[in-house]
């Protein structure tokens, strides 16, 4: 697979079927203002979506300025990701406490279109369930949208809810409206205490990294006492709105490792076609991973994606096993007996 962490969504897999929205898509993309039959289109040689335009440093700083917190780009994408973290949050699982960075930590991005003429947020919250309502009622005020809310965790104490947030227009726009969306909760960067000091005894102490990676066959982040795997979908092109869905705007698996070497927890995601789903969940449940929840992310997704989050405790090498398992049905065909 090469490199894992942060792959970017640069190619169309040749075998990939168009959609008839897919194809209008791409005749845009393509400056075309005939509407070419779809059967035409799937003969014809169509050329990738457009590179996205940059996001400018003046709408960077209009981002940092209005969170009051700097974010960081990833050009590959042309995203650009502030973190908002929940470390006022004490956090346990089955009694035991887990670290902020194996899972419950938020985010927000920003993206433009291919054609540049807008760009959207899209964001994932992190909330006790008496935040949930009042976080949409100030984000429909706003002028943003809710795509989904669900749970990430099972066992988690306190009940945490998971919260995606998206709209369009312009970037400075978008960073105004959601600065103005958060800024009374424990989302804004304000409101949250002063970063604890640095753990002494990282991810790189707690886990065998070099085993875990030749599993994985990749490289994952060491952040603070956890390990973790971030992994793009580059054979599949995903638009959203205009927009190409990429790994750090959201369209990504991961999975974060807790604990120590022989006794570990895993939680995770994985992006998925709908097609894939009950293969993965068969794949994670084979190497004992417990599926904790199968949904949406984002709304206007072409082709739709599903996400599915797990968790498993163990020895690291067996967990890692069971999600690379999981990573090795994705692309392939579906499960057979499922009738349409």
């Amino acid at each position: 697979m090469g490199s894992i962490v942060m792959l970017t969504q640069t190619h169309l897999m040749e075998t990939n079927k168009y959609t008839r929205r897919q194809a209008l898509q791409a005749t845009a993309v393509l400056g075309t203002t005939l509407l070419l039959p779809v059967q035409k289109l799937h003969a014809a040689s169509i050329s990738p979506v457009a590179a996205t335009p940059a996001i400018t440093t003046a709408e960077m700083a209009a981002i940092d300025a209005a969170l009051g917190k700097k974010g960081s780009y990833k050009d590959t994408e042309s995203v650009y990701t502030t973190p908002l973290p929940r470390n006022d949050l004490k956090m346990k699982i089955k009694g035991e406490p887990v670290p902020i960075p194996f899972g419950f930590g938020g985010w927000v991005s920003f993206k433009k279109t291919v054609d540049g003429k807008s760009a959207m947020v899209m964001s994932d919250t992190v909330l006790q369930m008496e935040e949930v309502n009042p976080l949409i009622s100030a984000a429909h005020a706003n002028g943003l949208e809710i795509a989904a809310i669900h749970n990430h965790f099972f066992y988690e104490e306190p009940r945490i809810f998971y919260m995606h947030i998206h709209g369009m227009g312009t970037v400075e726009e978008l960073a105004k409206k959601y600065a103005d969306t958060i800024r009374d909760s424990k989302l804004f960067p304000a409101n949250q205490p002063a970063p604890a000091a640095a753990p002494t005894v990282t991810g790189k102490e707690l886990f065998d990294i070099p085993a875990l990676d030749a599993i994985v066959k990749g490289t994952g982040t060491i952040n603070g006492p956890t390990y973790k795997y971030t992994i793009g979908r580059s054979d599949l092109k995903i638009m959203a709105m205009g927009v190409e869905m990429t790994t750090n705007i959201g369209l990504n698996t991961w999975a974060s490792f807790a604990g120590k070497q022989d006794d570990a927890h895993i939680a995770g995601d994985i992006a998925m076609l709908q097609s894939e789903v009950n293969t993965v969940i068969k794949t994670l449940r084979a190497h004992n991973l417990e599926i904790v929840a199968v949904h949406n992310h984002m709304l206007g997704d072409d082709p739709h994606m599903i996400f599915l989050h797990y968790y498993g405790r163990g020895k690291a090498t067996d967990l890692a096993q069971g999600f690379r398992a999981a990573l090795d049905v994705l692309g392939k065909a579906p499960m057979g007996g499922m009738k349409m």
